[in-house]
C-alpha cells in the first residue's frame, strides 16, 4: 500500500484554495456579524516557516482594528503525506472587554463531489462502557440531509467518535476533532452536489478579557483516492502511525507486557509493600518476562475507597518506605513502573479541597469536584506535584484517569457573557499539563484513560496511548474481538487488558492480541499453567510487530457469537503478514475462506502457523481472489496464520 501522488496533491490543493486569507476554513460571529464579513476588512498578515523536514508551518493572522481582537490561523501541511491541519486562536490585544464571540466554529468548509455516485458518511459510535462502544456506522448522505455528533458529558470520545471518513466518488477526505472536551460537528448535505462540514467546541458565547486568549479544536483532513476504503483506512493508518502517535525516547513505543495485582487486591485498596513484592515476584520466579508492573488506583490515602482524588501522597501505612520500594524491586528484576493518577477530580475532604477551594469548580454533588485547569496556579501545583511523585517513586509509566463528566463544571462556572470560557482555558490546561510532562519525562509513555476509553481524540492521542479503551466487561470476548476491529482501524497502540483469570485461556489471550497486553492471573493458585502462558507470551512478543503494519479487517464488525472473526496485518514493503481468526462459540462452520489485500499477484506465498511450520503455498493472486483457507475443528478456538513472499 503506497501513498500516491495524486492524494498528497490533493492535501495541498484543498490547503493552497482553503486556507487563505480570503475564505478560510474556519468561522465565528462578532458582535452579531459573521466573520465571512469581518475578515476581509481586517488587517491580514502571513508567515511560513518549516518545522522539520516533512512540515511546514504556516500563519495567517488578522487584526481587527477597532477592538484589537486578533486571528490566528495556525496550519501545517506535510511534503509526502496527503494531510492537513489547523488550529484557530482567537486573543484580546485591546484595551477592553472584546464584543461577544459566538459560534466559533474550527471547521466551516464546503466539499463537492463528483457526479456518479453520492456521499458516504462512515462514523463509529465512541465507548460508554457498553457492548455497542465502537460500532461501526455508514450514513447515505440524501440531499437536504443534517447530521449531528457531539459527545456527553464533555469527554472527547464519550458515546461519540471524533474521526469520520467522508466518502465521495473517487476518493474522501477523513477528518479528526482534536479536542479533548465537548465538541460538535455537523454535517449538512445541500441540494446539489455538496456538503458542509463544521466542527468546534460546542457552546461559545463569550467575551474575551484584555490580554486573554482561547482556541479552537485542531483539525485534521486526510485525503484519499480510488474506491477501496480499506486501503484508505491505511492511508490514514501510516500518517497516525508516523506523524502523531508519541514516540517516548524517539522511537515507537514498543510492544509491553504488564501485570499487576489489581483485580485480586480491588486495584491497591489492599496492596502493601509485601504482597506488590509477592504477586510481582510469582510472574517473574515463573519465567513470565513481564516489561510493565501496573499500580492502579487507591495508592494514597482514602476514607471509603479509591475514588477518594485528591490527596495525592503515597499511603504510608501500607508502603512505609514509599512507592519506591517497589518500584527499585521492580527495576532490579528488569521491570518498569506505571501509576495511575486522576488529577482532575477531587473529592470533599480530600487534601486539595481542604487546602485549595480556590482551585475548584463545583455543581450541586457533594462529592466530587473539578481541580480548575485553567487556574494558573492549580495548574503549575499540579505539573511540579505529580512530577515529584513520578521522580521520588520511581516511575516510568504515567497514568490518567477522568471518572465523571466535566461539562456541568464548566457551564456552571460561567458567566451569562463568558459560555464555554471555562471549558476552554481548562482543556488549554489539560493539555499543557500532559506537555510537561512529556518535556520533564521524554522517555516516558503516557496512558489517556477516562472510565475507559473516553477522551481519545486527536490532541491527546498526540501524547499518549489508550491503555484502557473501555470499563466494559473484559470477559466478554466477542465485544473486545469488535472493539479491536474498530481500534486496530484509528487507533493502532492500545492496551486489552485480560479478565482478572483463574487459568491461562488462549482464546482469551488470542482476543486481547494486541501491541500492549495487561494481564492479571489470580497467582496464588499453585496450578496455574506458567508454562503455556509463556509459551503465549514469546509467541505474542515474536509477532506483535506485525501490528504495525497495514491492516485490513476481513470479516465485518459484528458481536454475534454465530460468526467468524479475522483480520489480516500486511506488511508489504518486507513481503509478510499475518492472518488472526477467530471461531465463536456457537459458529457451525469448521472452514472459512477469505481474501487477502495489497499482495504481489505473481508472487508466491508461502503459509505458516504461528510456530513456524508450513502449511501451503499459494500465488498472491490466488490469495486476493480465491481467497486463504482457514479451518477451526472446534469453536471457541483462534489461530494465527502468517505468510511470507518466497
Amino acid at each position: 500500500m503506497r501513498i500516491t501522488a495524486a492524494e498528497i496533491a490533493a492535501a495541498h490543493d484543498w490547503a493552497q484554495t482553503a486556507l487563505t486569507a480570503a475564505a478560510p476554513p474556519f468561522s465565528f460571529t462578532y458582535d452579531g456579524r459573521p466573520s465571512a464579513e469581518l475578515l476581509p476588512g481586517w488587517n491580514c498578515a502571513e508567515a511560513s516557516r518549516s518545522l522539520d523536514d516533512q512540515r511546514t508551518e504556516r500563519t495567517l493572522t488578522w487584526t481587527d482594528p477597532a477592538t484589537g481582537l486578533q486571528v490566528r490561523c495556525v496550519s501545517v501541511t506535510y511534503r509526502d503525506w496527503p494531510a492537513v491541519e489547523w488550529t484557530v486562536y482567537l486573543t484580546n490585544t485591546g484595551a477592553a472587554d472584546t464584543p461577544i464571540l459566538e459560534d466559533i466554529q474550527g471547521l466551516d468548509a464546503h466539499f463537492t463531489r463528483p457526479e456518479g455516485g453520492e456521499f458516504l458518511l462512515h462514523y463509529h459510535r465512541g465507548d460508554w462502557c457498553h457492548a455497542d462502544g465502537y460500532e461501526p456506522h455508514t450514513q447515505l448522505m440524501t440531499p437536504h440531509g443534517r447530521w449531528h455528533f457531539a459527545p456527553d458529558g464533555g469527554r472527547a470520545s464519550d458515546r461519540a467518535f471524533p474521526y469520520y471518513n467522508l466518502q465521495y466518488p473517487g476518493g474522501g477526505v477523513f477528518l479528526a476533532v482534536g479536542w479533548p472536551a465537548q465538541w460538535a460537528s455537523d454535517f449538512h448535505r445541500d441540494g446539489e452536489n455538496g456538503v458542509t462540514l463544521r466542527a468546534g467546541q460546542e457552546l461559545t458565547h463569550l467575551k474575551l478579557l484584555p490580554g486573554e486568549e482561547i482556541r479552537t479544536p485542531l483539525i485534521a483532513l486526510v485525503f484519499w483516492s480510488g474506491e477501496d476504503r480499506l486501503r484508505a483506512q491505511n492511508v490514514w493508518r501510516r500518517w497516525f502511525i508516523a506523524q502523531n502517535l508519541p514516540r517516548p525516547g524517539g522511537e515507537l513505543p514498543p510492544p509491553l507486557m504488564a501485570a499487576g495485582s489489581n483485580g485480586q487486591l480491588h486495584e491497591m485498596q489492599e496492596a502493601t509493600e509485601e504482597n506488590q513484592f509477592f504477586f510481582m515476584d510469582r510472574y517473574l520466579d515463573a519465567g513470565v518476562a513481564l516489561d510493565v508492573w501496573w499500580m492502579d488506583a487507591g495508592w494514597y490515602p482514602f476514607t471509603t475507597g479509591w475514588w477518594d482524588t485528591g490527596t495525592w501522597e503515597v499511603d504510608t501505612a501500607r508502603f512505609p518506605r514509599g512507592l519506591r520500594a517497589v518500584s527499585d524491586h521492580a527495576h532490579q528484576r528488569g521491570v518498569k513502573t506505571l501509576l495511575w493518577f486522576e488529577p482532575e477530580r477531587v473529592t470533599t475532604g480530600s487534601w486539595l479541597h481542604q487546602h485549595h477551594p480556590e482551585w475548584l469548580l463545583h455543581t450541586d454533588s457533594p462529592d466530587n469536584h473539578l481541580l480548575d485547569l485553567g487556574n494558573p496556579e492549580a495548574l503549575a501545583w499540579l505539573i511540579d506535584h505529580t512530577d515529584s511523585i513520578l521522580v521520588e517513586q520511581g516511575i516510568d509509566l504515567y497514568r490518567q484517569d477522568f471518572n465523571f463528566a466535566p461539562l456541568p463544571y464548566w457551564r456552571g462556572h460561567d458567566a451569562a457573557d463568558r459560555q464555554g470560557i471555562a471549558e476552554n482555558h481548562h482543556t488549554a490546561g489539560y493539555l499543557a499539563y500532559w506537555d510537561a510532562l512529556r518535556a520533564r519525562h521524554p522517555e516516558m509513555l503516557l496512558d489517556s484513560c477516562a472510565s475507559g476509553g473516553r477522551r481519545n481524540d486527536l490532541e491527546t492521542m498526540r501524547r499518549g496511548v489508550p491503555l484502557h479503551k473501555t470499563d466494559y466487561n473484559y470477559s466478554d470476548l466477542p465485544v473486545k474481538q469488535a472493539f479491536h476491529h474498530t481500534l486496530f482501524s484509528w487507533l493502532p497502540y492500545f492496551a486489552a487488558p485480560m479478565v482478572p483469570a483463574e487459568q491461562v485461556d488462549p482464546y482469551a489471550f488470542h482476543s486481547a492480541f494486541c501491541l500492549f497486553l495487561a494481564t492479571g492471573y489470580e497467582v496464588r493458585r499453585d496450578d496455574l499453567d506458567w508454562p503455556l502462558h509463556q509459551a503465549l507470551t514469546d509467541k505474542w512478543r515474536e509477532l506483535a510487530p506485525f501490528l504495525y503494519g497495514d491492516y485490513y479487517p476481513l470479516t465485518p464488525f459484528h458481536r454475534d457469537e454465530e460468526y467468524w472473526m479475522v483480520w489480516q496485518f500486511n506488511r508489504p514493503e518486507q513481503g509478510d503478514g499475518m492472518v488472526q481468526a477467530f471461531r465463536r462459540v456457537h459458529c457451525a462452520a469448521p472452514t472459512v475462506t477469505l481474501a487477502l489485500h495489497d499482495l504481489e499477484p505473481e508472487a508466491t506465498y508461502r503459509i505458516a502457523d504461528w510456530d513456524g511450520q508450513e502449511i501451503a503455498r499459494f500465488s498472491g493472486r490466488e490469495l486476493m481472489d480465491s481467497g486463504l483457507p482457514i479451518t477451526l475443528p472446534q469453536a471457541r478456538s483462534a489461530v494465527i496464520l502468517l505468510y511470507t513472499r518466497v
